[in-house]
């Protein structure tokens, strides 16, 4: 109530006062409206996704495939999207049965891509074919569950040691016991029923990386990509896992993206990428007699020549 005695200086205090309640209103009303557009995004996302066609299952199903695990690259380019560039330009290789290939370069050089082509990920331009076979006639799910693959970050999901190696239930206890004491985690996993956290949290990362490692040995496939498995780990863990990959892998055709050069220096072959190209492919000690070679270089800067 304004007295008629008040003054200037009343009525503005008065209505100082007042604004402040409007501020946090209109402070209030901005926050909720954000939300709201956040909402909507989510909304709008999912709406997408219901709009988006499904991959192609309809290919073969080869009974035993691969057998071998040769694969060759011809003529292959990738790019994410239509508007994007190609992260892979008119890749050639072929990588022998059982060889153990070293894919190097620096980042963006196409190293992952490498893996996305192969999996099918995105689509392509150019033939892949593993045993002679072409992977785009091949049923995409049926081509991604006859390649292992051991991610830099392994995933493990909530349940139990059992549920994480064997999903489908398609194993014995003998077998799972047996790929666990391969990879040496028997004594750690007291009981198949052991339970494993969201992500795998209670275990290290070495652990979660071996569990990965005997899902593959339970898998029995003969290819066999690693994202540079034994990153960020101690020498101990880093050891353990590059001796289980030789001895237990050595009939596999094995694909290693590697970050460290130590990781891959006995490796069949070394494959350089750089802007989705292949620079060098060829034998390590091939590679380091010509000191003018990218890989030489490489090796040179990070002090692992002897």
């Amino acid at each position: 109530l304004i007295w008629k005695t008040d003054t200037l200086v009343g009525r503005v205090g008065l209505a100082i006062t007042q604004a402040f309640g409007w501020t946090k209103q209109i402070e209030w009303t901005v926050r909720q409206w954000a939300e709201i557009e956040n909402l909507m995004t989510s909304g709008e996302r999912v709406l997408e996704y219901q709009t988006i066609s499904g991959e192609d299952t309809n290919g073969a199903k080869i009974k035993g495939w691969p057998s071998g695990g040769e694969i060759v690259f011809t003529n292959v380019s990738l790019r994410y999207n239509q508007d994007h560039k190609y992260v892979l330009r008119n890749v050639n290789l072929m990588i022998k049965s059982k060889q153990r290939i070293g894919v190097i370069g620096r980042t963006g050089a196409g190293k992952t891509s490498i893996i996305s082509a192969l999996y099918r990920l995105y689509d392509y331009e150019g033939d892949i074919t593993i045993d002679g076979v072409n992977i785009k006639n091949v049923d995409v799910l049926f081509l991604r569950r006859r390649i292992s693959i051991i991610p830099q970050d392994p995933v493990l999901f909530a349940g139990t040691i059992r549920s994480n190696l064997d999903p489908n239930e398609e194993f014995t206890d003998r077998e799972l016991w047996r790929a666990l004491d391969e990879v040496h985690l028997k004594r750690i996993v007291l009981d198949l029923e052991m339970r494993i956290y969201e992500g795998g949290t209670n275990f290290s990362v070495g652990q979660r990386r071996l569990i990965s490692l005997a899902r593959a040995l339970l898998c029995d496939n003969n290819v066999l990509v690693l994202d540079e498995a034994t990153a960020n780990m101690d020498p101990h863990t880093d050891k353990l896992i590059q001796q289980i990959i030789k001895e237990t892998f050595c009939n596999c055709t094995v694909i290693t993206i590697a970050h460290r050069l130590n990781t891959i220096m006995d490796s069949d072959k070394i494959l350089v990428m750089d802007s989705g190209k292949v620079v060098e492919y060829d034998a390590p000690e091939a590679l380091l007699i010509n000191r003018e070679s990218v890989f030489y270089r490489m090796v040179q800067n990070n002090g692992t020549v002897q």
